[in-house]
């Protein structure tokens, strides 16, 4: 009895928190705020301020990007600055960790508190009418492959899967999995681009050799991520034809 009790509180709560990211998304959308200020500019200026916060600046960013996801704020750039302030192995556990995070938020309000903004969201998108119908189908290898290949911007389908049949579970390991290469990639290009930014300045210059490992590892991660692309595009086309 006691353990059901404790689970109701904590639902509720997850619930209240919830609501109310619901209803502040509505709100700052409808308003426009996000349009006042530059996004781009603003994140920069933030990236730089996490640089200089040591240890708790893993903090900041991974919270940084769960708002990024619920917000429907793009997050290329925080990506790219995970790489370029953590390194590639530490920025891709960041980045994965908070954007699955994101993504279980934006998911839970979709679902339980904001059907009818997120279903006027997505009517943007004709063609997520039979990702839909797909889903329905085929579960999480949809919710996957979109991630690999998406039909509609992440920050939307983040929301969008909640309101398909698609199980927190599944949309959970298929989202994880399927976000991980562009994740990689992203923070690796990342992790080269804060090394070019370092040249001229006290720090040391690399020599030829790292460059051309630098370079190699660039192409093969962009490679690979394309033709991951590809394949789950093809993938996700023969399964929409499915249904």
């Amino acid at each position: 009895m006691l353990k059901t009790t404790q689970s109701k509180q904590i639902f509720l709560k997850l619930g209240g928190i919830t609501v109310l990211t619901a209803a502040t998304i509505i709100i700052i959308k409808q308003l426009g705020f996000l349009d006042a200020f530059s996004i781009t500019e603003t994140l920069q200026n933030l990236l730089q301020w996490i640089q200089d916060l040591g240890t708790i600046g893993y903090l900041i960013f991974t919270l940084v990007y769960i708002l990024s996801a619920v917000f429907l704020i793009p997050a290329s750039i925080l990506t790219l600055g995970a790489g370029a302030i953590f390194g590639v192995v530490k920025g891709s556990v960041l980045v994965s960790i908070a954007s699955i995070l994101g993504a279980i938020i934006a998911f839970l309000t979709g679902r339980y508190f904001a059907r009818g903004w997120v279903s006027k969201q997505i009517e943007k998108y004709p063609k997520f009418q039979v990702v839909d119908e797909a889903v329905a189908e085929e579960g999480w290898k949809i919710v996957g492959l979109t991630r690999l290949s998406p039909v509609l911007p992440f920050v939307i389908l983040n929301y969008a899967f909640g309101i398909t049949q698609v199980s927190l579970k599944d949309y959970i390991t298929a989202s994880w999995i399927g976000m991980l290469p562009g994740t990689i990639m992203y923070v690796y290009i990342g992790s080269l681009v804060g090394n070019i930014a370092t040249l001229g300045t006290e720090g040391r210059e690399r020599s030829s050799l790292e460059w051309a490992l630098y370079c190699v590892g660039l192409i093969a991660t962009v490679f690979v991520s394309v033709y991951v692309t590809k394949v789950s595009q093809n993938a996700l086309n023969q399964q929409i034809e499915k249904t």
